[in-house]
């Protein structure tokens, strides 16, 4: 009987005859005896081989093996305290399927050397559980969006112009015109809200900023909602409802593998909408009495984000940034000149900002306005400004980096381990 090294434990198959397919994760021998830890996709299982007890091609095959060797192993599940799991294999038969070459990858390695090798490094316990807490993640945020009656949408990649700032783009030649990779996904999406009216779209984003920190990334995968008759309140509502959500989805029925990457689920817990509003002005005058040195109209950084989040024990919203340091398509607060309808929604414990959202300018007079001030090339956004022109309405949205809410609930030191091939300022291989 095939089955995946989790059964094993799950359904407590003690005393059956199974067998397994996989990875040798660990090896060494002793005498008469091998010690083989395999790993597949779901866990690790200790299998151990006696001389006398296997046929004389499964011994030599099995002495023979190198880590990551591919092998089936069959055998009797026995109780062992000593083992991984509390359990191991008793080996009838050992077959590899493919001995390959003595792996590359030790103890003790530098970071530079396990990211040039990071296609072979895939495959150590550290990532392979983030990446399944990872698709945890996104699973739940695409669960949350179907129970709101979204629809997802794609945008496209390759675009003519900036949502964030001409001067984080990409350029690229596309058939002797220039375009750029996209920003972000958001002015597409908010065409798809005058038909659908809840729309999101999760797709990849790409800065060229030169940020050496362990929360910036090239490319990341951006989540992207956009939402008719949306205000400033109801899109805070939603973003805390939907971090919420998730939250409470991995704390219930991922609590072992949180434990593992690292993070408390207990931690995780506390993670309940409301979450706290603090709008910009009092925010940076916070920043300052703690102890941080930021002079009003400048924007946070990562130092001012954990200053002012070092005493929560969950998200928190930054609302009311003053206009020159937020994008064209946010309008001003009517009630306070000078600021937009937009929050920012920092993490605690130094993880800094995961979502980004505001309400989107509206009325066409407003935002041709907007796109002179920031010596923007109408021309560029005429398709963006014919919204405008045909049954415009209030709307919001926001943008939600996924490697970044990652690295928060799963308590990440770094960003670049909570995507498969991360690509920085230093690094676009493998």
């Amino acid at each position: 009987m095939i089955v995946h090294i989790s059964e094993i434990f799950s359904k407590k198959m003690e005393n059956k005859e199974v067998t397994v397919r996989g990875w040798i994760y660990r090896h060494r021998t002793s005498g008469n005896m091998v010690f083989a830890v395999l790993r597949d996709g779901s866990g690790i299982i200790q299998a151990t081989v006696k001389k006398d007890k296997v046929d004389e091609k499964s011994w030599n095959e099995s002495n023979e093996v190198y880590v990551e060797s591919s092998a089936i192993i069959s055998g009797k599940v026995v109780k062992d305290e000593r083992a991984p799991g509390g359990y191991e294999l008793k080996v009838s038969k050992f077959e590899t399927v493919y001995k390959g070459e003595p792996f590359p990858i030790s103890k003790d390695l530098s970071d530079e050397f396990l990211l040039d090798v990071r296609h072979l490094w895939l495959r150590s316990q550290k990532l392979t559980k983030i990446f399944e807490g990872r698709s945890h993640i996104v699973n739940y945020l695409r669960e949350f969006f179907s129970k709101e009656e979204f629809y997802e949408l794609p945008p496209p990649i390759l675009t003519k112009s900036a949502c964030e700032g001409g001067s984080t783009l990409f350029e690229l030649d596309y058939f002797g015109d220039k375009a750029y990779l996209s920003q972000s996904g958001q002015l597409y999406a908010e065409a798809y809200i005058y038909s659908l009216e809840k729309v999101y779209v999760l797709a990849p984003s790409f800065r060229a900023e030169k940020s050496r920190t362990i929360r910036h990334l090239a490319e990341y995968w951006h989540l992207e909602p956009e939402m008719a008759w949306y205000d400033h309140k109801m899109n805070m509502e939603l973003q805390e409802k939907m971090v919420e959500y998730v939250a409470q989805k991995m704390v219930k029925n991922h609590p072992e593998l949180l434990k593992e990457v690292g993070r408390e689920p207990g931690e995780l817990a506390k993670v309940k909408a409301p979450f706290k509003r603090i709008d910009y002005e009092k925010a940076v005058d916070m920043v300052n009495e703690l102890g941080g040195k930021m002079k009003h109209g400048e924007d946070f950084g990562a130092d001012e984000e954990a200053v002012l989040t070092k005493d929560f024990e969950k998200p928190v919203f930054v609302h009311h940034f003053p206009k020159e340091i937020k994008a064209f398509y946010m309008p001003e607060d009517p009630k306070k000149p000078g600021y937009v309808l937009c929050d920012d929604l920092l993490a605690p414990q130094g993880h800094g900002e995961i979502i980004g959202g505001s309400e989107r300018i509206w009325k066409l007079d407003e935002l041709m306005q907007r796109i002179e001030e920031n010596n923007l090339n109408p021309k560029d956004y005429q398709w963006y400004i014919d919204l405008r022109k045909y049954g415009s309405v209030p709307h919001s949205g926001f943008g939600l980096g996924i490697e970044r809410l990652v690295k928060y609930f799963l308590n990440l030191d770094h960003i670049r381990d909570t995507i498969p091939f991360p690509r920085t300022i230093t690094r676009c291989y493998p």
